[in-house]
């Protein structure tokens, strides 16, 4: 039997002591990597994917640091889509209507409804992408002529003017 020669203690009372010799030798220990067998990996899953995560769960086995917690929610901002609001909330912030004209034509078919488009009102207050939902045919243009006119108040959310996706009723009566 060989005699095993015991190093002192280099910790006392979890205070580092310097060591007593310098050894004269120091190797270096140098593990060589296994390639994965076909019959899968040490503490995998039967069937499971090669290359894929120690136990199968994710960021490693026993004595893994958890996954970092998620970044915390960007501050909400004006959306990029226009806003859809209802027709009495907007009606409210009109700021420019010029009338329809009844088209001579309706007026003597005494014709007579509600047209409704549903539009976009820009962040200027402008009316855009106004498209027809229903309506009397013979009243359509007249209400699509008007309603291109009409202006809006800018409609505001968290202080920025936004873009609003509304529906306007344009009625025509005859007296």
């Amino acid at each position: 039997m060989k005699a095993v020669k015991v190093a002192p203690k280099q910790f006392d009372m979890g205070k580092l002591t310097a060591p007593k010799s310098v050894p004269k030798e120091i190797k270096m220990i140098v593990e060589a990597e296994e390639p994965p067998s076909a019959a899968g990996m040490v503490g995998g899953v039967p069937g499971g994917v090669a290359g894929g995560a120690l136990s199968g769960i994710i960021g490693g086995g026993i004595g893994a640091a958890p996954p970092p917690p998620p970044p915390p929610p960007p501050k909400p901002k004006a959306p990029a889509a226009p806003a859809r609001i209802g027709g009495n909330v907007q009606a409210s912030k009109l700021i420019k209507q010029p009338k329809p004209v009844y088209p001579p034509l309706a007026k003597a078919a005494r014709v007579q409804g509600t047209v409704k488009f549903q539009a976009t009102i820009g962040k200027d207050g402008t009316i855009q992408n106004l498209q027809l939902l229903s309506g009397p045919p013979l009243l359509v243009q007249a209400a699509m002529s008007a309603v291109q006119q009409w202006t809006y108040q800018p409609t505001l959310l968290n202080g920025e003017a936004v873009d609003v996706i509304t529906t306007i009723d344009v009625n025509f009566t005859l007296n």
